[in-house]
């Protein structure tokens, strides 16, 4: 399938799909989930080439694949582990087995735990040494941090709770300027590792307890814990009550929907957060029960694959028309590159296609003032996701709002359309001639087929943000199952902690350099020699 579809991009590659986009195509390319719409007509994928790459997932066995995601099958095949994340936002609790047993009763009986203690907190029941906590600092790392940090962000309108604060560097000026905003009688310290051993996040948790410790006589008084390790979290000094844990069959990247959001709870309150929850349980929904071609995470992977496998643009631009979701690039930036960054197939052998893209991004309009001049007159094709609210929350300042959606709509338009030499020319022959009208003329041409999808709903509400982190968790497995890759292990990031501690002494001076390469060696020496 891969040399058909290759074959038949090299048919159209060179077609202006401009010329595809009148009212019919819009329709047709194009499908909804509730009030949720996913716009691709802007791509050059046609009848011929949606076929194609449906066929392509339908040989890959997706379907199959999905209900064994969905039945607790253990798809993490590299370390034997069922891969539900979905059963977290399963608020309707139908039975959800793993090695015969349900799920669901422990999934619901945390959920509760959960809300108890962010209304406890929210109501001031549950209060700090100097009063009512005013903030809750969330120290963690990956989806430990990236979820929740995001998704506090994004519900601003909705944060009625405490302020939010998220420490993920071991840098110490993440933490010392957290810290340094907060009052440590009034604070609740979350610590989000499911081992309790993460070197970052263990670091970042005892500068905190030794900063509260200096106001505070019990420190574990005010921790709690995102983790499974009760042993380890008890020596800190954190009550099992206040600790909160999920299994292993839930990864980093697809945690915020269970403990890791209890930041996000606190914030925005339980039943907020349960909206939140059920946006994600209606993606699950229209995932499993759409037809491919109106099914919204399989048409995003499928244009995903299109523009990465088949027409080889490496990179991927996703930019969000909503101040609010500025964080979202860096969540998916994780979510998809630490997911189906792999080289190797299920049974090991290398990928005969390129894995997952570069993904980065910025919000609207502001990137419109930097990187956009490279996507739009670049010598390389960078396909853009777009997303839009047709309403913000800031009702006196609609006509502001107005403004951005026009900004949206008109950057996918002008990376389809482009514009020719001649209208360049006609652009500025006012004020030049001759040769010098062709070289200003060429600096003002854009050579447009640039490809663009919008994602648009009606406002960036709880139920929203869950369809939207939903569709993208989605893409990403439909996308691994397709390449046939391990989308939910993460096997690239151990190489360099599994380093990191060993140099740790080297570093401070505990032990030689030998056995070092020249370079990392040279490079010990001078920072030692600066101060290290």
């Amino acid at each position: 399938m891969w040399d058909k579809l290759r074959a038949h991009h090299a048919k159209v590659a060179d077609r202006r799909f401009e010329s595809l986009v009148d009212a019919d195509r819009a329709a047709d390319f194009s499908a909804q989930a509730g009030d949720m719409l996913l716009d691709y007509a802007k791509t050059n994928i046609d009848v011929e080439g949606r076929a194609l790459l449906i066929d392509l997932l339908e040989r890959a066995g997706v379907a199959a694949k999905r209900e064994a995601m969905f039945s607790g099958k253990p798809i993490n095949e590299t370390e034997g582990r069922a891969v539900l994340h979905t059963a977290l936002r399963n608020l309707d609790g139908d039975p959800v087995f793993v090695d015969g047993a349900d799920i669901m009763p422990g999934v619901l009986e945390t959920l509760a735990r959960m809300e108890d203690f962010a209304t406890d907190i929210r109501e001031g029941r549950f209060a700090g040494q100097g009063g009512k906590i005013t903030d809750v600092v969330n120290i963690g790392i990956g989806g430990s941090d990236l979820g929740p940090a995001m998704a506090v962000k994004a519900l601003a309108p909705y944060h009625d709770g405490p302020r939010c604060h998220f420490v993920s560097n071991v840098d110490p000026a993440d933490i010392a300027g957290v810290l340094r905003q907060c009052d440590p009688a009034t604070t609740l310290v979350i610590v989000a590792s499911k081992t309790f051993t993460t070197i970052e996040t263990m670091t970042n948790a005892r500068t905190a307890q030794a900063w509260m410790g200096e106001v505070v006589s019990d420190t574990g008084a005010q921790f709690a814990a995102l983790s499974t390790a009760e042993d380890k979290t008890t020596d800190f000094g954190i009550d099992p009550s206040r600790v909160f844990g999920f299994e292993d069959w839930v990864g980093g990247r697809y945690s915020v929907w269970g403990p890791i959001g209890l930041s996000l709870m606190i914030a925005i309150g339980p039943q907020a957060f349960k909206a939140f929850l059920r946006g994600g349980q209606a993606m699950d929904t229209h995932f499993r029960a759409a037809a491919w071609h109106e099914n919204l995470p399989a048409l995003l992977a499928l244009v995903g694959i299109w523009h990465n496998q088949v027409c080889g643009y490496a990179t991927r631009a996703v930019l969000p028309y909503d101040n609010r979701l500025s964080r979202l690039p860096a969540y998916l930036q994780q979510l998809e590159m630490e997911s189906n960054g792999k080289g190797v197939s299920m049974d090991g052998a290398d990928l005969e296609v390129p894995s997952g893209p570069v993904v980065w991004g910025e919000p609207g309009t502001n990137g419109q003032h930097a990187f956009y001049q490279l996507i739009h007159q670049g010598t390389r094709v960078i396909p853009c996701e777009f997303l839009v609210a047709a309403r913000g929350h800031e009702d006196d300042l609609h006509h502001q709002h107005q403004l951005l959606v026009a900004n949206c709509l008109a950057q996918s338009e002008a990376l389809m359309r482009g514009r020719t030499l001649d209208e360049a020319r006609a652009k500025v022959a006012d004020r030049f001639e001759g040769a010098e009208l062709e070289r200003q003329a060429k600096h003002r041409v854009f050579p447009g087929n640039r490809p663009t999808v919008t994602i648009a709903y009606p406002q960036l509400t709880p139920f929203v943000l869950g369809q939207i982190i939903a569709l993208y968790e989605h893409r990403v497995f439909v996308e691994g199952a397709v390449l046939g890759i391990n989308s939910f292990d993460q096997w690239g990031v151990e190489l360099g902690k599994e380093l990191a501690t060993a140099l740790q002494p080297v570093v401070e001076g505990k032990s030689g350099v030998e056995g070092k390469d020249g370079s990392t060696a040279a490079l010990v020496g001078f920072l030692q020699r600066n101060g290290v």
